[in-house]
């Protein structure tokens, strides 16, 4: 059987939710891939909402972070609260500011008084305690700092080369690693893949790229049995494709 994976989201858009970009990449790579993939999100409202147009907040304005989630999955999406690790082979984060706004609350607080939502708590602490991967996208890394970090586990992850947000990672307990903008960083112990996408100032054929890689490395750590053959068929195309 392919491997289910579970994506979480934190709304639709880059300023209040998942950045829709990295989200469509994960799932376009992980489909390419022959993945189940479960969408998923809590069933809160949403931190702040933003106008994508204007880039600034609105604040009478109320939406749920499950219903806006629904948007980028087509419908397709469960409540976070309602799942287990037992449902997943592996476990997905897309960023944009959902991440520190929604599933955590670092964009307000910073690194040193930042919580994360319970929900998102017992699915990271339950996926490693049952050694299932973790992939993380662009901010994300953070929260996996936060949780991992507080349990001694000395998570190793990266954001690219943001400096700030590095050393917030550092300060939870983690260790930052700088990589390039198509790159990832994997934490074998922990079982732990993360790349920058939208860390960087960079295109969406970067950000899928990325997104690309860090779905092989979590399905390869999942134990997907068919996963080295896709990956061996994925390196070809791709070969191929740069001969055009």
């Amino acid at each position: 059987m392919s491997a289910r994976v579970g994506v979480i989201l934190s709304g639709c858009g880059v300023f209040d939710g998942s950045e829709i970009h990295e989200a469509v990449s994960i799932l376009i790579a992980l489909d390419r891939r022959g993945a189940q993939t479960i969408c998923l999100a809590p069933n809160i409202p949403q931190a702040q909402v933003v106008n994508h147009l204007t880039k600034k907040p609105e604040a009478s304005a109320r939406r749920n972070v499950l219903e806006e989630s629904a948007r980028i999955a087509r419908g397709n999406i469960r409540d976070l609260a309602t799942v287990s690790a037992d449902d997943f082979d592996a476990i997905v984060f897309p960023g944009g500011y959902g991440a520190v706004k929604n599933l955590s609350n670092f964009a307000e607080k910073g690194a040193a008084a930042m919580t994360v939502h319970p929900a998102v708590e017992k699915i990271l602490r339950d996926m490693h305690a049952a050694r299932k991967p973790i992939g993380l996208a662009c901010i994300s890394p953070i929260i996996a700092a936060k949780v991992f970090g507080a349990q001694k586990l000395h998570p190793r992850l990266t954001i690219g080369n943001d400096a700030a947000t590095a050393q917030a990672i550092n300060s939870l307990g983690g260790e930052h690693h700088p990589v390039g903008p198509a790159e990832v960083f994997i934490d074998d112990a922990n079982r732990l893949v993360s790349t920058p996408c939208y860390m960087n100032d960079v295109g969406p054929w970067t950000v899928f790229q990325g997104a690309e890689k860090m779905v092989e490395e979590v399905l390869r750590l999942s134990g997907d049995p068919a996963s080295v053959v896709r990956s061996h068929m994925a390196s070809m195309e791709n070969k191929f494709a740069s001969q055009d």
